[in-house]
């Protein structure tokens, strides 16, 4: 995973080069590097040195394949938000850790206001979530209350993220 507020990171100054390089990696990261190069108007060489700059900054990740969660058998997208007991830091910790451990719990974020926690879901159906909810998420011990939102369609679905 990304290490978010890293040193190298803020010290490292992202070129316009590294800018065209990242827009299309984050397009399609299986393009060739002299297909990258041609496409950013630069040599190979360079590109390659750049992409080990970038991820040597911790600015690029691994490479992924997208996966459609529908053709998969996951045809619910599902937000949980969620209230802690307590807030002190061992609490939140086995929070996180069960969290990590549940798969279908794609992404989650700690929050402000109300809750604590948003959990975004990605389940097969009602029956899978109401499993997961009743089994795994309020029977932790850290957690007071939880509110769902289902969603009804997905109207805008990005992984690029704009630099």
């Amino acid at each position: 995973m990304f290490n978010l507020g890293s040193d190298v990171t803020e010290s490292f100054q992202i070129t316009d080069l590294d800018r065209r390089i990242l827009e299309l990696l984050q397009r399609d990261a299986s393009t060739s590097m002299a297909d990258l190069a041609d496409s950013v108007g630069s040599s190979s060489a360079t590109c390659w040195r750049r992409i080990r700059a970038l991820e040597e900054a911790g600015i690029l990740g691994p490479q992924i394949r997208l996966v459609d969660p529908h053709k998969v058998g996951r045809k619910m997208d599902v937000f949980c938000q969620v209230r802690m007991k307590s807030q002190d830091a061992e609490t939140r910790a086995g929070f996180k850790r069960a969290v990590e451990l549940e798969p279908t719990i794609v992404t989650a974020y700690s929050i402000s206001g109300e809750w604590d926690y948003l959990l975004h879901l990605l389940v097969r159906d009602m029956a899978d979530f109401e499993d997961i909810l009743m089994r795994r998420v309020l029977e932790h011990e850290a957690v007071a209350a939880t509110n769902t939102i289902f969603a009804l369609s997905r109207v805008k679905y990005a992984t690029e993220v704009p630099v």
